[in-house]
């Protein structure tokens, strides 16, 4: 699958971004049923970090990270508190959780970021390439244009240096996806960030992958946690 035209894409539309209400019913639909790990691939041990998006924490990924424990994987949260965008000491912090994981471990470390947590995921995996064994982004908007979404504007309030203008050289410069395998996994009916902004440009190392469900929703989709397992297992082979 080619990645799709992206050079107009506007955010997504009122009626997706309401159908983001469903995540009412995924979220009880997980607390009825969990995240099952039923006949899914057993890990080996690998060490996994899991990035929240933007104004989550690592409460809003921990059924994620929990099926993965269970699937035999050591998975961690990024430990910084709530994503509430990039910040100096961030990015120090994570750069060196990345390494710390890498050398205590003694293996690669998979990442997987959901929505803004993608970006950062890619951006840790282009700078230390070299403890990344593969990336997985969940709705991230790393593609298009970076007002492609409907969170622009609460961003802008959390991070009112960045108001303005967006630095489009700085966000095309960061389009290409890092040197290690790079699996996209997206919905089309994501209220939140324009899909086609979700989709790398495939290669060799990359690979796009549809789900059903929401945005606020992907840390808890069944799908999500199947494409993350089997695409793990196979690798590992």
């Amino acid at each position: 699958m080619a990645r799709p035209d992206t050079s107009e894409v506007a955010s997504p539309s009122l009626f997706l971004l309401l159908s983001e209400l469903r995540v009412g019913a995924e979220a009880a639909q997980h607390l009825l049923r969990g995240l099952s790990v039923r006949g899914l691939p057993r890990g080996r041990g690998e060490p996994v970090m899991v990035i929240p998006g933007f104004g989550a924490s690592d409460v809003n990924t921990a059924a994620l990270r929990r099926a993965l424990n269970q699937l035999g994987y050591e998975a961690v949260g990024w430990g910084c508190g709530r994503n509430m965008g990039m910040r100096p000491q961030v990015r120090d912090r994570l750069a060196q959780s990345l390494r710390s994981l890498c050398e205590e471990r003694g293996q690669k470390v998979t990442l997987i970021g959901w929505s803004l947590g993608g970006v950062f995921a890619r951006e840790m995996a282009r700078h230390q390439p070299q403890c990344v064994r593969r990336v997985f982004t969940l709705g991230s908007p790393f593609n298009g244009h970076p007002n492609a979404n409907n969170l622009v504007k609460l961003f802008g309030l959390m991070n009112p240096k960045m108001r303005g203008t967006p630095d489009l050289d700085g966000f095309r410069r960061r389009i290409p996806a890092p040197p290690v395998p790079c699996i996209a996994i997206h919905t089309k009916s994501d209220g939140i960030v324009a899909w086609q902004c979700s989709v790398e440009t495939e290669g060799a190392q990359i690979e796009n992958v549809e789900v059903r469900g929401t945005h606020f929703g992907l840390p808890l989709n069944p799908q999500v946690l199947r494409v993350i397992a089997e695409r793990m297992s196979a690798d590992a082979a």
